[in-house]
């Protein structure tokens, strides 16, 4: 049985989503207006690999999750965590990209269904430590199957992830934590809408090959974000400010359907166009998540964290 802790300052999050809100209705202007696009979110699709088949293609034709703990996508973040086990300060990194294989495009520039392969590591450590020791280290590669006709988009993905302590961390004088040795593979099926500036999205997975062997197999997954199509400042010939927002929610059969909230808002800035080919970015997010915990080796344990991260996109 999980041990999680009871839920506590539950409130904050409900401000915090509110701030959100209220941010993106103030920004988003004429966006009601507006049909959504798919480039919009960082698919970076050149428009001479927008329609027919294209191997080794640039871009996706599904939009990356924003506030998705395991997104894939770099990020370097500072989180101030308090769980069961550790009060502290996190550093907490991912290097993580994805490599489209094949792609047949159409009928409309950015739909189409397309074949990739996907992998990242996503890591914490300890700022307190004066070695700045390692937690946890999670590994995923996956193989996922995106698909787009207009506002609408999918993502089929079969994954695995092993997840790992560091050492510096074992060796740890008083009560260490007790290794798991998590390693599954999992089938996930995500749906995503998008209307104007904001996103829908809801699925589920199902693990298997699992160990422990008790894990149960069940997750449910989805979530909602804002992405006004306005930018807040233009930058010239550096790029131009947009605003973000989302809240991704998970809940695992393991953990009796408990939810794990993932919140994110901040702003991205991109470079623009050059010609056919899209601009790369980053984005500056603040974060607040509350649930039982995402990293691997914690998975039993209740963990509640803000902080404000750097991401990268393109």
């Amino acid at each position: 049985m999980p041990r999680l802790l009871s839920c506590r300052r539950r409130p904050l999050l409900g401000v915090f989503l509110s701030l959100i809100l209220l941010n993106g209705l103030a920004v988003s202007g004429t966006a009601w207006s507006q049909s959504p696009s798919p480039d919009h979110c960082g698919v970076g699709i050149p428009s001479d690999e927008a329609l027919g088949f294209v191997p080794l293609p640039r871009g996706d034709v599904f939009c990356p999750l924003v506030a998705d703990p395991k997104a894939t996508h770099s990020f370097a973040s500072y989180q101030r965590e308090e769980s069961s086990l550790l009060e502290a300060d996190i550093g907490a990194i991912g290097v993580a990209d994805r490599f489209g294989m094949l792609r047949w495009g159409g009928p409309r520039p950015g739909e189409g269904l397309q074949l990739s392969l996907s992998g990242g590591v996503f890591a914490q450590f300890d700022l307190n430590s004066a070695s700045y020791d390692l937690i946890n280290a999670d590994y995923v590669v996956g193989l996922p199957v995106t698909y787009r006709r207009g506002a609408f988009s999918s993502r089929l993905r079969l994954y695995h992830q092993s997840s790992h302590l560091g050492d510096e961390f074992l060796l740890r004088e008083g009560l260490p934590p007790e290794r798991e040795n998590l390693s599954f593979a999992s089938a996930e099926a995500l749906f995503s809408q998008e209307k104007w500036w904001l996103r829908l999205y809801g699925g589920g997975e199902y693990i298997f090959l699992r160990q422990p062997h008790d894990l149960d197999p069940l997750i449910g997954h989805g979530g909602v974000e804002l992405r006004p199509r306005g930018h807040v400042l233009p930058l010239g010939g550096l790029g131009s400010v947009h605003f973000v927002a989302a809240l991704d929610v998970k809940a695992a059969e393991e953990h009796d359907w408990t939810p794990a909230w993932s919140a994110r808002g901040g702003f991205e800035i991109v470079r623009p166009h050059n010609g056919g080919e899209p601009g790369r970015g980053w984005s500056l997010m603040f974060e607040y998540y509350d649930g039982p915990s995402p990293y691997g080796q914690f998975y039993r344990e209740y963990m509640r964290f803000f902080g404000l991260g750097v991401h990268f996109m393109g």
